[in-house]
């Protein structure tokens, strides 16, 4: 069984509201958990454009994906939900990833109605399979699972392409289906996400984005209503990226000007220390093992 889906299940069992910021790399999953967070989530998109370099359109395969997934949740303690996209084809191929992704240590994933190709949730042209072809991909997502506090996030897409009663259509027959949380991607308002909440009857969570700047898709709402409308958990999947790309930007700007005029710049406002870096990955930790091991 596993620890970290264990303490994710209690965590979703105690009504307590979870912020999961999206997670993509070994900085990010350290800092989330060195802030205080109890909770992270892999972003599919962040994932797609850091490894790969490409849109969050369908071109990250399940290896990619699962094996960058596996690195993460085993650099920290707190558990991460994973995005799985579409599950990488149809209910047998679902079947086999959420085997793969339980067996690499997160706490659960997303599974989405998107048809393969998926694409970002927040991008026009999306397409959904029919809801009896997703419902078959829940139940092969939780017979695949070993633990039953592996949390199985159910996640459509329907809105764009259907219109708020039709998702929460879907909603309902999911949670019936045995998913543990519905996740409806690019909710335009308050009254969506309480129609999903009222449907779903089960912990319904939300994409809040940038979590700290609005966007044009999904407004930025306020916890407080968030939580008095019964939504159980948020995910910021584009926070982290777009601080990281702003402060990379800055720092680069800078750098052409110190190419130009070939003085010196100290902003140490701008940069984490070495200090600062050997802290977040480890190195004392590394350092006692190194006392330990290599005194022969």
């Amino acid at each position: 069984m596993s620890q970290k889906a264990q303490i994710y299940r209690a965590l979703l069992n105690s009504g307590e509201f979870i912020v999961s910021p999206g997670v993509y790399d070994g900085y990010s999953v350290r800092l989330v958990e060195a802030a205080g967070f109890k909770t992270a989530a892999t972003s599919g998109a962040a994932v797609s454009n850091a490894l790969l370099g490409v849109p969050d359109a369908g071109m990250m395969g399940l290896s990619e994906n699962a094996n960058h997934c596996r690195n993460l949740a085993r650099s920290v303690n707190i558990p991460i939900t994973a995005d799985a996209d579409t599950g990488y084809g149809n209910p047998i191929n679902v079947h086999y990833t959420v085997k793969i992704f339980e067996e690499a240590g997160v706490a659960g994933v997303n599974i989405e109605d998107q048809v393969s190709p998926k694409r970002c949730g927040h991008m026009p042209g999306k397409e959904v399979i029919s809801t009896q072809e997703m419902l078959k991909k829940i139940e092969a997502a939780c017979m695949a699972r070993q633990d039953d506090a592996f949390v199985i996030i159910a996640r459509t897409d329907a809105i764009a392409t259907e219109g708020i009663e039709a998702a929460c259509k879907r909603v309902k027959s999911y949670a019936k289906a045995g998913a543990d949380m519905i996740f409806a991607d690019a909710v335009h308002s308050e009254q969506e996400i309480a129609a999903i909440v009222q449907a779903a009857g089960i912990p319904v969570t939300v994409n809040m984005g940038f979590g700290i700047r609005n966007r044009p898709t999904t407004p930025l709402i306020p916890i407080k209503t968030l939580k008095a409308l019964g939504v159980r958990r948020i995910s910021l999947p584009r926070m982290l990226p777009a601080a990281s790309i702003h402060a990379m930007q800055q720092a680069l700007t800078l750098m052409r000007g110190v190419m130009e005029t070939g003085e010196p710049i100290d902003r140490p406002d701008l940069l984490a220390s070495i200090e600062d870096i050997m802290k977040l990955m480890g190195y004392d930790e590394m350092r006692v093992l190194e006392g330990q091991l290599l005194q022969f």
